[in-house]
């Protein structure tokens, strides 16, 4: 067991070379291939759902549904992650030094897994997705007031995102739209539903802060590898807006963080209160030199060489801006919730 690989997978995707790869451990070589680092992005939404039916009382939360929900989702997300792997190698994309290969170890691309080999990661990854999305389904109408029709089209919508996001949607500018409404609606208050069997509206609209979130990471990746993407014919939105419009986008985006709870206060008092607005903290809490950082790249063109801050996650720069933002804005908005769902109540 190497709990130090473990912990760095986690927080970065390691460069790794097959000699190494060939001494780790199963769940070191799953968390690397899964990139694991980016599932807390998917955790966070997984915990907001739960938190949302706490919130929303009348004994909506259910634990053990909740967990499954963690399950499914967090899993589902890693099957996308190497069913992209496999389907970018298959079509020739990951190929010649892509940026995909420069900035993590590409499974099949890398010599690290024979496609047999990989299926087989997906196959276990995928079944464990699915056979959580199915307990939820078959006990919905039994531990819930909802209909498990209804959780089932939620999870084919996710199977479908799942299996088409690398291929047609990421192609014809639709991946960034489908992370908006996969990392929110989808996951958040198709997760609320899941788990308490109650459609809510204003879990949907609740999804939109951390919603945008994710979207600025796939953004900066996509900015990242504009030029390699327009050259291979993928037509995400920085391919098509250019680099300049769409960093000023990420960085509207991130101020749509902070004013999205000042309104929903309003409009959602059901789930915002005051307590939400400490994410306004989060600025705060980075360190001043990771301000600097965030607020110069997404302000200036990406470089052409590596600046000496940026060698060990080299060639990712504006993704790596936009993570470091969402992992503390996602942290610090589910602080403010739990402080929201079991402090505030008592202060009034």
């Amino acid at each position: 067991m190497n709990f130090k690989m473990w912990l760095k997978a986690i927080q970065i995707i390691p460069h790794i070379s097959k000699e190494e790869w060939d001494h780790l451990d199963f769940i070191s070589r799953w968390l690397i291939i899964t990139r694991a680092a980016v599932l807390v992005m998917t955790l966070t939404s997984a915990i907001i759902a739960g938190l949302l039916t706490l919130m929303a009382g009348h004994g909506l939360f259910n634990g053990w549904r909740f967990a499954l929900v963690i399950i499914g989702l967090v899993f589902a997300h890693a099957t996308n992650n190497l069913v992209n792997d496999l389907t970018d190698s298959r079509r020739g994309v990951d190929k010649d030094n892509y940026f995909r290969t420069q900035y993590g170890p590409q499974p099949l691309e890398n010599g690290l897994l024979s496609i047999k080999q990989l299926f087989a990661y997906i196959g276990v990854t995928g079944g464990i997705a699915a056979a959580a999305g199915l307990l939820l389904i078959l006990t919905q109408s039994t531990a819930t007031p909802g209909s498990p029709w209804v959780t089932l089209v939620l999870m084919a919508a996710g199977v479908i995102f799942v299996l088409f996001y690398t291929w047609p949607l990421k192609y014809i500018a639709m991946g960034e739209i489908t992370v908006f409404l996969v990392w929110g609606p989808l996951m958040i208050a198709g997760g609320f539903y899941a788990i308490s069997g109650v459609w809510s509206w204003g879990a949907v609209a609740a999804s939109i802060p951390y919603a945008l979130a994710t979207v600025t990471v796939i953004f900066g990746k996509h900015i990242d590898k504009r030029k390699e993407d327009a050259a291979k014919h993928i037509y995400t939105l920085p391919v098509l807006l250019g680099e300049t419009v769409s960093r000023y986008l990420v960085l509207v985006m991130m101020a749509l963080q902070y004013i999205l709870p000042v309104i929903l206060i309003f409009f959602v008092p059901r789930f915002f209160s005051w307590p939400m607005l400490l994410v306004f903290l989060t600025p705060f809490l980075l360190k001043k030199q990771e301000r600097q950082m965030i607020w110069n790249v997404f302000t200036h063109p990406r470089p052409s060489q590596a600046p000496a801050e940026a060698k060990e996650f080299w060639p990712l720069w504006y993704v790596a801006a936009a993570m470091l933002h969402t992992r503390l804005y996602g942290g610090i908005f589910v602080l403010a919730m739990i402080i929201q769902t079991i402090l505030w109540p008592l202060i009034h």
